[in-house]
């Protein structure tokens, strides 16, 4: 388990993190979201070791690792960029750590294979770097720093260059690479949608701080402050002072006896649903609903209270 208590983080007049206190369970993927600037790389650095904390304290399994160096940690990395040894090939590129650490030629050979296995890349031992494409060089530099066998990843926006397909791809396959190597990671991003994804646990950060820490479902449904809730991607924030709430996109159907009248402004069909925006009397609201309507018409829409949460303006 891997522990930050209080950690804070000043360069200049700036404070990079602010008193956080985050907690990291063995196999499990924490997945700390926020937008840029807020503190998310800082956070990663500190807890591999390569910035020093101002306040606090990081430990490993309950043992104060604050002043450890980084290659005693036991923790990897994996950047955005993939960092490739251009003068090496893909299997030099992983055995780099094993090499470093006195393993035998046989033995690096075999985790070697195994590794482009487990990442989808059987076969690239040989390979120059400069032949690949962006997906699979990151699924190199993934496979790289697993080879030591690190009991944490640290994951720095590494899907963040890759186009859509790419990046769907390797959301759909991370999960299974790091449960199959038993590693628990913390991977930082700005895109909800990839967080809700890959998270056991999601931190969100602003600001240097984490406002909260749960498990997607439940800080979907309910994530108790405004700034949260925007950042979530809820935009439907209603009502005033202690009665503000969050209705979810998702949270409204077109029913005739519904307790909401408003005017479609916009309606567009997504294929699997319809994004409608809707001019109501608590303003203007955009719901993703299973039938469209016309731009201009009268529509009736029922709530579904399950789908509504308070929230406080934080």
């Amino acid at each position: 388990m891997w522990n930050l208590t209080d950690a804070t983080v000043r360069f200049g007049g700036t404070i990079a993190l602010d008193g956080v206190s985050l907690t990291v369970h063995p196999t499990e993927t924490l997945v700390v979201l926020g937008p840029s600037g807020c503190g998310k790389s800082t956070l990663l650095r500190v807890m591999a070791g390569l910035q020093p904390l101002d306040d606090g304290r990081f430990e490993i399994d309950g043992v104060d690792a604050t002043d450890r160096p980084p290659h005693e940690r036991g923790i990897g990395m994996v950047f955005q960029d993939p960092t490739l040894f251009p003068h090496r090939r893909v299997g030099e590129n992983i055995e780099f750590g094993l090499r470093m650490q006195g393993v035998d030629a046989t033995e690096r050979r075999a985790r070697v294979d195994q590794l482009l296995d487990l990442v989808g890349l059987g076969g690239f031992a040989d390979r120059d770097p400069a032949t690949l494409s962006g997906g699979e060089a990151q699924r190199v530099a993934l496979a790289r720093s697993l080879a030591p066998g690190p009991r944490l990843l640290l994951l720095d926006e590494p899907l963040a260059a890759l186009d859509r397909a790419l990046r769907d791809r390797l959301i759909d396959d991370l999960p299974a690479v790091l449960a199959a190597s038993g590693t628990a990671a913390v991977h930082v991003t700005h895109d909800h949608d990839e967080a809700f994804a890959l998270a056991d646990r999601i931190a969100v950060m602003h600001a240097g701080r984490v406002l909260r820490v749960d498990d997607p479902h439940s800080l979907y449904a309910d994530p108790r402050t405004e700034t949260v809730a925007r950042f979530l991607g809820h935009t439907n924030i209603v009502g005033e002072g202690t009665d503000r709430r969050v209705v979810r996109r998702d949270a409204a159907t077109i029913d005739p006896s519904g307790e909401i009248t408003g005017t479609v402004v916009t309606s567009r069909f997504r294929g699997d649903h319809h994004d409608l925006e809707v001019d109501t009397d608590l303003g203007r609201l955009a719901f993703a609903l299973t039938e469209g309507a016309d731009v201009g018409s009268s529509v009736r829409l029922r709530i579904d209270p399950e789908r509504v949460a308070a929230i406080d303006p934080g």
